[in-house]
């Protein structure tokens, strides 16, 4: 009869550990695995181009030399000591400031009235489709309009010598002195909307209670505006002010398909300036330098927006 060999089993409690760890341990990783594709794609769009960028700012040649020089802050120090560089630092500036500003005044204007029941609720609905218009084009079918528009010989310009406003055809776009303001005028033209529907879809969220209450106590329709509508409607507001500033201060379409910068630099933004320096000079050095600067300033205000957010919550 033969012998029968028969293996040591390995103890049931170590079989039950060993598969227990390795349970847990692909259970602890699995939320991983799902996130990966994404933490990779920012890593190799995002994360990577900024190092890059950061990088080329502190060689001298960066991307046309074999052998780019390591300067330090050299770049930085070039590019604060031009005068344009600070020039489009001041349009940059006024051109934001006066357009968040002037978004959030006439967004919350059109919203009020297109909220309020006085209005006839067809014209309401006439009304909301004229207002959002601005939102649907593109930036370059507004730079087409507003340059066909503000062309010396153009709607605008007839308009005002016949109302007998002015006495000649102003060059809106080509003169220095009011092309920055032209081109505030076009970009607060194209942005309102985005705080028209957001306010409006804030004051359809008030609770009616509060109103009928400020009634009984006597309150006022500017009292109640005061005192219920703007605290509810602060935490929106300043939600798209900040997200809105980020926004305006990188924009670069609407700027090079009108003015591109000109006349004499009258419209230089920091964009317009950065771009310039990379495909028109080819200093890819002192375009990462100005491209960090521009970095550095939106942070900036990505800071106070996610503290803000964190306030909220």
């Amino acid at each position: 009869m033969a012998n029968l060999v028969t293996r040591p089993s390995s103890p049931a409690g170590a079989r039950s550990s060993v598969t227990f760890f390795s349970y847990r341990n692909r259970k602890a990783i699995q939320p991983y695995l799902y996130v990966a594709p994404a933490i990779a794609l920012f890593f190799l769009l995002m994360v990577f181009p900024m190092v890059t960028v950061f990088r080329y700012s502190l060689l001298e040649g960066a991307i046309l030399s074999p052998d780019p020089v390591f300067v330090g802050f050299q770049n930085f120090q070039t590019i604060f000591a031009d005068p344009v560089f600070r020039q489009s630092i001041g349009h940059t500036l006024y051109f934001t400031i006066m357009s968040v500003v002037f978004h959030l005044l006439i967004g919350l204007s059109f919203a009020l009235m297109l909220n309020s029941r006085r209005v006839n609720p067809v014209a309401r609905s006439i009304l909301r489709v004229l207002y959002i218009l601005p939102w649907l084009f593109t930036a370059v079918i507004i730079a087409i309009i507003w340059r066909l528009l503000l062309d010396p010989n153009g709607v605008i310009n007839s308009l005002l010598v016949a109302a007998r406003i002015v006495s000649f055809k102003v060059e809106w776009f080509s003169s220095p002195a009011t092309a920055i303001h032209a081109l505030t005028f076009v970009n607060i033209w194209a942005g309102y909307p985005l705080y028209m529907v957001t306010l409006l879809a804030g004051l359809q969220g008030i609770p009616e209670e509060l109103y009928e209450a400020a009634s009984i106590d006597g309150a006022n329709e500017w009292q109640k505006l005061w005192n219920i509508t703007l605290p509810q409607l602060t935490p929106i507001m300043i939600s798209i002010a900040l997200l809105d500033f980020i926004w305006t201060m990188q924009v670069f379409p609407l700027v090079w398909m009108t003015t591109g910068g000109g006349p004499i630099h009258a419209t230089e933004m920091m964009s317009i300036y950065t771009y310039k320096l990379a495909f028109t000079r080819f200093d890819f050095s002192l375009a990462s330098a100005s491209a960090v600067v521009i970095f550095i300033l939106s942070m900036s205000m990505t800071y106070f927006y996610i503290k803000h957010q964190k306030a909220a919550e």
